[in-house]
């Protein structure tokens, strides 16, 4: 296989090495299930066709990409609340193409002020647990995601907010057929959340059952909510009436948020950070997020030649693996609200911390591996993309945190409350520990990588700890593995599962190495290579997060799309 497409993208004249395998593709494009996207004006790639075609609908209205993509959003915390909502938390990384600059946007929200260590610590203990449950009041925190959505109005939006949540207020008025997958997920979800305080069933559910594929759903109650957004902004939110009702059903139910809580939330505009690898430079956004695990592993992977090594070999996984290890080990130890403790951030990224790190990497699997000492260098969510005739693009992700989150719905409201607390620790000495006002470690992240300067692909491939992992799979894909850039997302992926985490209890660290799991396309020879090496290998379904993606042809002057084959998603232009 021999694809140019990703070197025509930057204006650059490269031949990327192939691998030989079985086509079963007429293009000789043997890991695609489908051809790219290709359009002239602008892109959008959701999970949900009907949410990709609202983002479309808003850009010919005269919209731009910024517009789109909280159109879109919108229409995601309907259409699939089994990832995503405003009950939850967003973070976003924009090209403005007015200043030829990235633009980092940390909406994530923040721990009840009420609730000190020792009052939380009293209510685990009446639980009979050592760290915050996933569901009911404790693991909820602020929702940052409709903060968000009017900073990136503020900053960059062009339509009105009524006319950018109007699809989104139709489509839960009137209702819209749920797709396959998104189905499935939310059948799992009720019988759990359903026991949960608030009007979870009566919002959720039709007659007490999670709708079939194919069934319609509507979601008044959200529809009402989005019309207080669009008539009075975020302070609808916020400040005003649906802060009020928050309040109230809190106090009612044993939670914790109050009026103060959402009063005093504000977003965070941050600077995004980047990795150089072969001439590609990953940005992503600094912590609480776990988004500069992929640039530290890409700083550890620069240091071998996985081209050589050749795509899904027991040696080149091996690498992977061993790399997500090592950064993995940084990011339980460091990685928590810059407000409370700061990351060394520059000194866990950089070339010489990498180059220190790669140096553990042996030929068999590690069993046990420690953070570093990075000071030394110091100098189930939705991903969504969105593009625009003038160039803008917006790379966006946004999450309940476990699949419909924490289960509490304030009646009336029509959305679920995210579970994000859950990650917080109960180490007192740990950067993670709970506090009051804090935002705990947080899994969802966006990325965007740039070439000479020039923005290139804007993507995500969103999924808890697999995202660091399918980012730094998907980017060597196409540097190192000359694929376009539907088969970058679509080849076989790997995670490995395992690493300590940033959280508590005794499976939150690393035991006898962890495992790996792999997806049926990797070849067995591979397994057996692994297997060989020491590591503990296992077929799994699912788990492997979900793609989007957005490419610039820089040479032709169009939008290149690409969509998750393994959801339900559509990548379409015009």
């Amino acid at each position: 296989m021999k694809s140019t497409f990703f070197a025509m993208a930057v204006g650059v004249s490269l031949v990327f090495a192939g691998t030989a395998h079985s086509f079963d593709r007429i293009t000789g494009q043997d890991f695609a299930s489908r051809s790219e996207v290709i359009a002239s004006s602008a892109m959008a790639a959701t999970s949900q066709p009907l949410a990709t075609q609202i983002a479309l609908d808003v850009m010919k209205k005269g919209g731009n990409a910024i517009d789109a993509a909280i159109a879109a959003n919108a229409a995601l915390g309907l259409m699939e609340p089994t990832g995503n909502g405003i009950g939850g938390d967003l973070y976003a990384i924009v090209w403005d193409a007015k200043t030829q600059q990235l633009h980092g946007l940390n909406a994530s929200g923040r721990s009840p002020l009420g609730l000190s260590y020792d009052m939380l610590a009293n209510e685990l203990k009446q639980l009979n647990r050592a760290d915050l449950p996933p569901h009911g009041m404790l693991p909820i925190s602020v929702p940052g995601a409709v903060d968000g959505w009017f900073e990136l109005h503020k900053k960059f939006g062009s339509l009105p907010m009524q006319d950018i949540l109007q699809p989104a207020i139709s489509y839960a008025e009137q209702g819209f057929p749920v797709s396959e997958l998104i189905a499935y997920y939310w059948q799992r979800s009720v019988p759990v959340l359903s026991k949960q305080p608030g009007d979870f069933a009566g919002t959720f559910t039709l007659n007490g059952q999670a709708p079939a594929k194919g069934q319609v759903f509507k979601n008044p109650a959200l529809a009402n909510t989005y019309k207080a957004l669009a008539k009075d902004g975020r302070d609808a939110f916020y400040q005003g009436a649906i802060a009020v009702e928050i309040d109230r059903f809190m106090r009612a139910n044993g939670g914790y948020l109050r009026f103060a809580d959402f009063a005093n939330h504000r977003s965070s505009w941050v600077e995004p950070v980047g990795v150089d690898y072969k001439g590609y430079t990953l940005w992503e956004l600094p912590p609480n997020g776990q988004g500069i695990a992929a640039l530290q592993m890409l700083q550890i992977l620069k240091n071998f030649d996985l081209k050589a090594s050749g795509f899904n070999t027991p040696e080149s996984l091996h690498i992977l693996v061993e790399a997500k290890k090592l950064a993995f080990e940084d990011r339980a130890k460091f990685y928590a609200d810059q407000d409370f403790h700061k990351t060394p951030l520059q000194g866990l990224i950089s070339a010489e911390y990498g180059r220190e790190r790669a140096k553990l990497i042996s030929d068999k699997a590690a069993k046990r591996v420690d953070a570093g000492n990075p000071n030394l260098y110091e100098g189930d969510t939705i991903y969504m993309t969105t593009a625009d005739k003038d160039g803008n693009m917006v790379s966006l992700i946004q999450s309940n945190y476990r699949g419909m989150g924490s289960g509490v719905v304030v009646p009336g409201l029509g959305f679920v409350f995210q579970d994000r607390g859950q990650l917080f620790s109960m180490d007192k000495n740990h950067a993670n520990v709970y506090a009051p006002g804090k935002r705990p470690f947080n899994t969802i992240i966006p990325a965007f990588i740039t070439k000479d300067g020039k923005p290139l692909v804007s993507y995500g491939v969103m999924g808890g700890a697999m995202q660091p992992q399918g980012h730094v799979q998907v980017l060597i894909n196409m540097v190192d593995y000359g694929m376009n850039l539907q088969e970058a997302g679509d080849a076989a992926r790997w995670q490995h599962l395992g690493s300590t985490e940033p959280t508590d209890g005794s499976e939150m660290y690393l035991q006898n190495g962890g495992y790996i799991e792999v997806e049926r396309g990797v070849p067995y020879e591979t397994v057996r290579g692994l297997m060989h090496k020491g590591h503990d290998v296992r077929y799994g379904l699912g788990g492997y997060g979900g793609y989007q993606a957005i490419m610039r042809d820089h040479e032709n002057k169009v939008w290149v799309g690409a969509s998750e084959s393994r959801k339900d998603g559509q990548a379409a232009g015009y």
